[in-house]
């Protein structure tokens, strides 16, 4: 019977009674939800006890770092997840195998080196899957919203593709689709393509996993910001917590000098092929309303990513783009006044709208 209840609703692994950050009225609830036998993914539950304001949100992390620390910091201006909560919404954070408290496949127990890459969308498709089932059954719903940050977003189209009936609302926030130009970090011309096999991604660029440590997470950040005062633009207390917590999600990073902690690579070939203009989901298949998040000077998503995804989003129940000026790829940790709340109200207006 407890294996029954156990694989049905999750087990829970942490209550936090009071919660922290910008509303200490949100309470903060971990799980561990399996999927099968072998694989369980952390779910964070950040809710307010009263009637909602919309559907259940879950919010999905990623390349590189998970979900608590790239959407729910224990600092003031930290989570935005925890807004959104504070609003009346049911919020859930996840990790997606290979990341955070989630199963760790067991390549990553391996050397990385000139090992195929470990978790490809189809893998992230079937934990969103398991997540998407336990909060329905959790709330008695039957459908959930989805919000997917850069690669987390097209991990959220390839399961909204495949499974439209069980989405609620689409979120896609600085995501890739197939825009076919070129892209100012990978595809063809690239240091992650095959010298050997044009259009291939190279299996050497990345091999099974990454090593990240703290300095690694501040690089691009810091290049897209266009002050020399960087301060001015995110708060040092979120950028050290941070970088705390993608360091602390992984239990193996403090023995690395310096620290690091691992991310698959799947999501960088993935990304590679949709910056070469490969589909790997098509948005024709999408019934859910649909909300198109960018920074108008992304690094990662370019115009043609918005523009080839509303031309396809023929079905949607309704498609909204909202171009994010003055912000950068990481508006969801920047200042309020850097993009952020424009992102918190565009995120409240189209859920509340469900």
């Amino acid at each position: 019977m407890w294996r029954f209840l156990s694989l049905f609703f999750g087990l829970s692994v942490c209550v936090n009674a009071i919660g922290f950050g910008p509303e200490a009225r949100v309470r903060r609830q971990d799980f561990l939800v399996p999927e099968d036998a072998e694989i369980r993914i952390a779910v964070r539950e950040l809710r307010v006890d009263l009637r909602e304001n919309g559907p259940p949100l879950l919010w999905i992390h990623g390349a590189r770092v998970p979900g608590i620390a790239s959407f729910d910091l224990d600092v003031p201006g930290g989570s935005l997840a925890g807004d959104l909560a504070a609003q009346g919404f049911a919020v859930y954070v996840m990790d997606v195998r290979g990341y955070g408290a989630s199963t760790r496949p067991k390549g990553m127990q391996e050397p990385p080196d000139g090992r195929a890459a470990l978790v490809r969308s189809n893998e992230a498709a079937r934990d969103i899957g398991a997540v998407v089932a336990w909060i329905c059954a959790r709330r008695r719903v039957s459908r959930v919203a989805l919000l997917g940050w850069a690669t987390g977003g097209q991990w959220a189209g390839y399961y909204t593709s495949i499974f439209p009936e069980k989405v609620s609302a689409l979120i896609l926030l600085n995501s890739l689709y197939g825009g076919t130009s070129g892209h100012p970090l990978m595809g063809h011309g690239s240091d992650m393509e095959d010298a050997q096999h044009s259009g291939e991604f190279k299996r050497g660029a990345c091999g099974a996993y990454r090593y990240n440590d703290e300095k690694s997470l501040f690089g691009v950040w810091d290049r897209s910001i266009p002050d020399d005062n960087k301060e001015g633009w995110r708060d040092p207390a979120v950028a050290r917590a941070y970088a705390a917590a993608a360091i602390a999600s992984d239990p193996t990073s403090n023995p690395r000098t310096p620290p690091s902690f691992r991310s698959p690579c799947g999501a960088l070939e993935d990304s590679f092929y949709l910056a070469t203009g490969r589909q790997l989901w098509d948005a024709s298949l999408m019934t859910a309303a649909t909300l198109v998040l960018a920074w108008e000077g992304d690094f990662w998503s370019r115009v043609e990513d918005r523009e080839l995804l509303q031309k396809h989003l023929v079905h949607a129940a309704r498609v909204k783009v909202v171009v994010l000026k003055g912000a950068t790829h990481f508006v969801h940790r920047d200042r309020p006044e850097r993009g952020r709340t424009h992102l918190l109200e565009a995120v409240t207006e189209f859920l509340k709208g469900q």
